[in-house]
């Protein structure tokens, strides 16, 4: 999106106001917030609003819940909704039952998909095809739709098909290459 002003940076800064009910947009790249005089030095961070949803914790969770430590680090979901930081790696395995529902509510999914690069390789996007066949394939058979769960099962084995017709040509050009 560009930036409403100047209409030739991207707006990296979103602005909403509500005015007698209506929401006005006001999209700004740094440069011109900066000449407006306005000022955006806090950077809103994941941890924080973690440790925000986290104090929202306590109407759903359970005290002994929130009181679950990390067998690794020991730190609680209580302490995550302080500091809005997980103490380790391993926070993610052990206390993966209280923190799936609070990464649902800031994620929208428990899945992180993020953005994809514009240029990929064609063995990356098969592999990420898959993958989204694999999570259709699964949510086929659990409604009981049998033929579009083989119908998307076919897909996922086509692919594999090309994957292995693909790595056989490619073993086939590096070992005439090696010959040579």
């Amino acid at each position: 999106m560009l930036c409403n002003l100047c209409g030739k940076n991207d707006a990296s800064i979103h602005l909403t106001e509500i005015v007698n009910g209506k929401a006005i947009e006001l999209h700004l790249c740094e440069s011109c917030a900066q000449e407006k005089g306005a000022e955006f030095s806090h950077q809103f961070s994941f941890g924080d609003l973690l440790a925000g949803l986290a104090d929202l914790a306590p109407i759903t969770m359970s005290e002994a819940v929130r009181l679950e430590k990390c067998s690794t680090c020991g730190q609680s979901i209580a302490e995550l909704s302080k500091s809005g930081r997980l103490g380790c790696p391993d926070c993610y395995k052990n206390l993966q039952r209280s923190l799936l529902p609070i990464i649902k509510r800031v994620q929208r999914s428990t899945q992180h998909v993020g953005k994809r690069p514009q240029k990929v390789s064609a063995k990356v996007k098969r592999q990420i095809t898959v993958r989204e066949l694999e999570e259709k394939l699964k949510k086929f058979i659990a409604q009981e739709d049998y033929e579009k769960a083989a119908e998307v099962r076919d897909e996922i084995r086509k692919l594999a098909a090309e994957k292995s017709r693909t790595s056989e040509n490619s073993s086939k050009e590096s070992g005439t290459k090696e010959k040579k």
